[in-house]
């Protein structure tokens, strides 16, 4: 079977693609993987990231201020990221990675959230889509979701919670990303999760170079593998394979109008 892929969720402006981007991507295709978003994380990087994506055709962007930054933050940052909204590129897609993380050490909670607010603001004036980061931070994010509507909304990128911590992002009209987690047979409960929900709130994505697959730990992630995460979701759904890639690549083009 010929499948075609979109990883959603790629930080292709890090090690080990930095310099080999030509290579990677040529690797990519050869696995079906058509699109890579190329996900931005600090303010610094927003620059390198719109290159990548002005430079290579299958190469699209989003840029945001991740929560785990908090320590470096300025609001001039801000300021940054609306600059290049204002430009409206075309190949600029979505406003992420941001999120909520009570995993790293000092979360600076209170910052966290506003920073949150402010990104989600601006992707309600802009009307683009966001990629969520949440860890140990599931009910939270929600909570912000629910307060600041979203006309595109977004997806919840390496999901790891319940059933109903997703459904309650399903029903505020989130998407839910699948990655390298299913692929390993001990991650029972979100293979469980992710065997439940409607297909039509599911996307793939690898978080390059994160997040490995099963078989190849302590290797940095790639977009080729994205198929490992594909076919671990066909081991645990119903529908037959064909049917879900086909309404996997419809969700990512509803989402991000790829």
């Amino acid at each position: 079977m010929s499948t075609s892929f979109v990883d959603t969720h790629c930080h292709f402006d890090f090690p080990p693609f930095v310099g080999t981007e030509t290579q990677s991507l040529a690797k990519a295709g050869e696995a079906g993987v058509e699109k890579i978003i190329a996900v931005g994380v600090t303010a610094e990087r927003f620059d390198g990231v719109m290159a990548l994506a002005e430079r290579y055709e299958p190469v699209y962007a989003a840029l945001g201020i991740h929560p785990m930054a908090i320590n470096d933050f300025e609001e001039a940052h801000l300021d940054r990221l609306e600059a290049w909204l204002e430009q409206k590129p075309e190949k600029l897609v979505a406003i992420g990675e941001i999120g909520l993380d009570l995993y790293i050490d000092d979360p600076q909670f209170e910052r966290q959230q506003a920073l949150l607010d402010a990104q989600l603001r601006l992707a309600r004036t802009f009307e683009l889509p966001v990629i969520l980061h949440s860890r140990r931070a599931h009910d939270k994010l929600a909570m912000h979701l629910r307060r600041i509507e979203l006309p595109r909304a977004g997806v919840v990128h390496g999901f790891a919670g319940s059933e109903q911590q997703a459904r309650a992002f399903i029903e505020a009209g989130y998407y839910i990303g699948v990655g390298g987690t299913i692929t390993y047979e001990r991650a029972t409960k979100t293979r469980r999760t992710l065997s439940r929900l409607p297909l039509s709130a599911l996307l793939l994505e690898t978080d390059s170079p994160d997040m490995p697959v099963q078989g190849f730990q302590g290797e940095p992630n790639r977009p080729e593998r994205i198929r490992h995460a594909f076919e671990s979701l066909c081991e645990i759904r119903d529908e037959p394979p064909e049917e879900i890639a086909s309404t996997i690549r419809d969700n990512t083009r509803r989402l991000f109008g790829l």
